[in-house]
């Protein structure tokens, strides 16, 4: 009778492995919300309106006190009452309709002072009685505070930051995962074939490492000359790839000496299937960890590229460009915004490095 119980692969080792790790299937779940949120907000069920203006210049946030916002409400409202004139349209509106009722003139016939009949007299009432109305709804709307409070535009910070996480991410993730496979490629042909191929590789490498970072990113910038998500990533994936390019040489000059290699030689395998199918996998959990590093300092050098004017364009948001922006804040002691992408980021950043070092473990065919 056949046997039917097969031994579990590798990865479904590694599943179980990762199932019995309560913080690690934790920070999974935080990070599937993270991704949740970023499709929602791409897709635009959520946080469609977060360039509204929704309350009035840097709110506070609502769990600063249950006075604080209605104080900052009211001085908002006496600020703009006495710099506003009543009549936006005709400031001299009230001033001629009392001088028409001294002169026994009925103000609401429109006339002008001296009993000419205005023709658009009419037609500017309504206009005014229009905006009367929009501005009396705008204005309570803005009265409102917000949890995280408003930005000096006065757009809902929690919104913001929602949507800045869709951009953060999408460069943080994509950019990594770019590098890290030109990095395999690049180390898993200069580590396995050796000789030739290994010195163009290193002699290429040697010219990425031989520039500063922050230079190299900065020409990658001027060359490319346009800004948006696409090329973000380009710049930061074209220019990450050299740590995991020499981590993987060193994997796979180690591990194409081992026997199971050897073994698949034996049989007839080819040098891209010993290379993917038999080396990858045990050396897979340093490509993991090489990615986690990655995303982490890619989100942080979205930030510098966003200071420095290469980041994301006008008309969008990012943690980035959140932080930017907050610097200036911080002077007039608005700390909300600051607070909010810092906050989002850390929980981020933290829940990813924990899953993904839990993930390297479970992959490591070492670790028991």
């Amino acid at each position: 009778m056949p046997n039917t119980h097969s031994s579990p692969g590798l990865w479904a080792l590694a599943w179980r492995r990762l199932r019995a790790d309560k913080i690690a299937m934790l920070a999974l779940a935080v990070v599937g919300a993270f991704l949740l949120m970023l499709v929602l907000s791409a897709s635009g069920l959520i946080v469609a309106d977060w360039e509204d203006e929704v309350a009035v210049n840097y709110a506070p946030p609502t769990f600063t006190g249950a006075q604080a916002p209605a104080e900052y409400a009211a001085k908002a409202r006496a600020d703009r009452n006495e710099a506003t004139p009543v009549n936006v349209l005709d400031p001299l509106a009230d001033d001629i309709r009392q001088l028409r009722a001294e002169m026994g003139v009925n103000p609401e016939v429109h006339v002008d002072m001296y009993g000419i009949d205005d023709p658009l007299g009419k037609e500017v009432a309504q206009l005014r009685a229009g905006m009367a109305k929009a501005n009396q709804r705008a204005h309570a709307a803005k009265l409102e505070t917000l949890p995280f409070g408003a930005d000096k535009w006065g757009h809902d910070v929690l919104k913001k930051t929602v949507k800045g996480a869709e951009t953060s991410i999408v460069v943080g993730l994509v950019a990594a995962l770019l590098a890290v496979v030109l990095g395999t490629l690049f180390g898993a042909f200069s580590g396995y074939f050796g000789g030739r191929v290994d010195d163009f590789f290193n002699w290429f490498y040697s010219i990425f490492t031989s520039i500063p970072s922050i230079l190299m990113i900065l020409t990658v910038a001027a060359v490319l000359q346009q800004k948006g998500l696409l090329t973000i990533v380009l710049i930061l994936g074209l220019t990450g790839w050299t740590g995991p390019y020499r981590l993987m040489r060193a994997e796979y000059i180690k591990h194409k000496a081992r026997e199971y290699v050897m073994a698949a030689d034996a049989i007839g395998a080819s040098h891209w299937r010993k290379m993917f199918s038999h080396i990858f996998p045990n050396v897979s959990h340093v490509a993991l960890v090489q990615m986690s590093i990655l995303v982490v300092g890619f989100i942080k050098a979205e930030v510098i590229l966003s200071f420095l004017g290469f980041g994301v364009p006008v008309g969008m948001v990012s943690w980035g460009s959140m932080l930017n922006e907050a610097q200036n804040e911080l002077i007039l002691g608005k700390w909300w915004q600051l607070s909010a992408a810092a906050i989002a980021m850390a929980v981020l950043v933290t829940a990813f490095s924990l899953f993904t070092d839990a993930l390297r473990d479970a992959l490591d065919p070492k670790v028991k």
